[in-house]
């Protein structure tokens, strides 16, 4: 091949790749990077019928912690039920120490209000037998959450679930009843 006839095809070549590069990196118009999502879904639909503006990532079966620690912030206990029951509801929640008492020992004791946030928006949104996990990298533990069905009480939304807890060598797994109390309040029975 001669140089001129090297030098066309080599400048052909590295066009069409730059071309086919540029193709294949950039998402198409519907994928949720272009915003398509917030445009066209902007709510998502919660077990009791609220609407959410996001879901934390439990639709993939994942809850982002640090999406909801970023919400609920240094905010501790019932006041977060009050920020959550508010017309706009930001991340539900579950509420009380009976949800660390339920897994028992010292997991029980590092479950923090984002991880709490967790459990409440895994029950608000998924689906019954949906498992969503997630990990606490301040404490250690790795947390799996499976709602259940529902489970109706004295006119109250509630849901059957499985919560695991794993911390080193430790795991702890139980299943409870949680009930929702208030928009994206759900409290341990």
């Amino acid at each position: 091949m001669s140089t001129s006839k090297t030098v066309v095809f080599v400048a052909v070549a590295t066009f069409l790749g730059a071309c086919l590069t540029t193709a294949f990196a950039d998402p198409p118009a519907h994928a949720p990077a272009n915003g398509w999502r917030k445009k066209h879904d902007p709510n998502y639909t919660g077990y009791s019928g609220t609407q959410w503006e996001t879901d934390y990532e439990i639709s993939t079966r994942h809850c982002n912690r640090e999406a909801i620690a970023t919400v609920v912030g240094g905010v501790v206990g019932g006041t977060i039920a009050h920020r959550v029951s508010d017309e706009h509801p930001v991340v539900a929640t579950i509420i009380g120490a009976a949800v660390g008492a339920l897994i028992g020992n010292k997991i029980g004791e590092k479950l923090d209000e984002a991880d709490k946030g967790c459990v409440g928006h895994a029950l608000e949104l998924a689906k019954p037998g949906q498992v969503v996990t997630w990990a606490n990298a301040s404490t250690g533990v790795r947390y799996e959450m499976s709602p259940g069905s529902d489970r109706p009480q004295n006119g109250a939304v509630c849901r059957d679930f499985k919560l695991t807890a794993v911390s080193g060598q430790n795991k702890s797994s139980k299943n409870g009843v949680a009930c929702q109390s208030n928009t994206g309040v759900w409290q341990v029975q």
